[in-house]
């Protein structure tokens, strides 16, 4: 008989994440208001309000361009891993392809797997599609929100505006994503070796605590 589980239980993951999304991101939001409005008021203008601010150029890009960021990251990692193996490391698919394919839990199969024909090979995909969808699109906004604020910045100093195009060329704007795309793929790089070595007894992102170096994945 299977035993209740609470929701709280089953969900507690998701829920402790995302509540600490909203927490950091309300704090991105005060914080970068305060800045925004000390910056304004430097230049002598006058403040700007909450709701203005979640409009503004500022708020945007500075959003967008972190979650463009760990987009990406996530969207290459899964990809990889698909062919690429570190042996030893908790975060890498078994060396030995036939113990890899016997980890597969019995039980029932998603739909998709199912239905078979292109479902199937949509969902084969689909994890890796959503990331690098959400990556587009955050990248988009990061684009816009970057723009906006270098309009802003450029009123600011008397300069005329610049173009979208002309912001999407512009060393400021990749330098905005490359600083962000080389730390993400730093933190899974330090994940991936740090785990051949260390433990985190009971994570799943961690090899047993008896395993030895070399066994790759758990």
């Amino acid at each position: 008989m299977t035993s209740h589980v609470s929701f709280w239980r089953a969900n507690g993951l998701s829920l402790v994440l995302g509540a600490f999304f909203v927490v950091f991101l309300l704090g991105q939001f005060a914080s970068g208001f305060l800045a925004w409005n000390a910056q304004l008021q430097q230049a002598g203008q006058a403040p700007v309000g909450l709701a203005a601010y979640a409009h503004s150029g500022h708020f945007i890009a500075a959003t967008f361009e972190n979650w463009e960021s760990e987009f990406l990251q996530m969207g290459a990692y899964v990809l990889l891993t698909v062919w690429l193996r570190q042996r030893g490391s908790a975060e890498s698919r078994p060396l030995d392809e036939a113990e890899d394919a016997r980890r597969v839990d019995a039980g029932p199969r998603p739909w998709p797997v199912r239905r078979g024909g292109l479902w199937r090979r949509l969902y084969a995909t689909s994890l890796s599609l959503a990331l690098f969808v959400l990556f587009a699109a955050s990248f988009a906004g990061h684009l816009y929100g970057s723009w906006r604020h270098a309009v802003d910045e450029r009123a600011l100093q008397g300069q005329p505006p610049i173009t979208l195009p002309a912001h999407l060329g512009s060393a400021e704007f990749w330098f905005e994503s490359f600083q962000n795309w080389q730390s993400e793929f730093l933190a899974v790089l330090a994940l991936v070796l740090l785990s051949i070595v260390l433990r985190q007894d009971t994570s799943p992102e961690s090899k047993p605590l008896e395993a030895p170096h070399a066994q790759t994945g758990d």
